[in-house]
């Protein structure tokens, strides 16, 4: 694909793309007899591909990946350097070289995807993120801040049914919360099961949804990039209590988030406060 863009939001589309195509190649060439081998095998491809570039074309910037060691620790004197030099870094990389590895997987299925997302300390956005790219390879599409899509049009379902209630609304296909059937109730919304996290924010994103809620653990690299496109889109993104998504914290959690279109933020977020306690 020759020397990648110099821009920081092309760059993470190119790094989603040529992921992407990695992982896609590597499934037609593994075949899904081995689900296990598959995504051992597409998570190290893929994170390989990705540091390797920004160690190349980014060498000043702090990196945190899902498949890093210890990427799930919250920083500590006891974690490595390269921990804390992310805490003290003006620039980040936060990526998850395949997100939706069981969909990944499983023959057929288009929900999984690669984020790419960059957090500035000097950012002017709420959340820091200043560059962002998701990557659906088996979708043959990739959503980025540097070409971000127009806000999305109500879903034909709501548009149509005569009444604004008619929402439809992304769950989590393998850990929905618990509550969400009854928020679904209240709300009038239509719940659509999907994979991965980047799928589903992407589809609201394009307007095949209109609203994705998660609670019950996920981790920084999980939303990152979703979430810096779906900004940029014009599109609603916080946490479930309403307050800010924040992203380099020494704790890499961040388990729970809403993102929709901003006519149904207030709306999800008062029904959440009803049924998310």
């Amino acid at each position: 694909m020759g020397s990648p863009p110099m821009i920081d939001g092309a760059f993470a589309r190119w790094l989603a793309s040529r992921a992407g195509q990695a992982l896609t190649d590597l499934r037609a060439e593994l075949g899904f007899a081995d689900a296990g081998a598959l995504t051992s095998a597409g998570d190290k491809v893929a994170h390989d591909l990705i540091r390797t570039e920004l160690a190349r074309w980014r060498p000043a910037d702090a990196v945190l990946s899902e498949e890093d060691e210890g990427s799930r620790l919250a920083w500590t004197a006891e974690v490595s350097r390269e921990a804390m030099s992310r805490l003290t870094a003006d620039r980040v990389w936060i990526i998850d070289p395949l997100d939706g590895t069981r969909e990944y997987a499983e023959e057929g299925r288009a929900d999984w995807a690669v984020h790419v997302a960059l957090w500035s300390r000097h950012a002017s956005t709420p959340h820091g993120l200043v560059a962002g790219a998701v990557g659906l390879p088996a979708q043959h599409r990739v959503l980025g801040t540097d070409h971000p899509p127009a806000y999305p049009p109500m879903t034909l379902a709501a548009a149509t049914a005569g009444d604004a209630r008619a929402v439809r609304l992304a769950v989590s296909r393998s850990r929905p919360p618990v509550f969400l059937t009854d928020l679904a109730a209240d709300v009038g919304a239509h719940l659509v099961p999907m994979g991965s996290a980047g799928a589903k924010i992407a589809a609201v994103v394009t307007g095949e949804v209109d609203a994705y809620i998660h609670a019950g653990g996920q981790y920084e690299w999980d939303s990152a990039a979703p979430v810096a496109v779906a900004t940029a889109t014009g599109l609603h993104a916080s946490r479930i209590d309403g307050s800010t998504l924040k992203y380099n914290e020494a704790d890499p959690r961040l388990p729970d988030l809403l993102v929709c279109r901003k006519d149904l933020a207030s709306r999800l977020l008062a029904a959440l406060q009803r049924h998310s306690g």
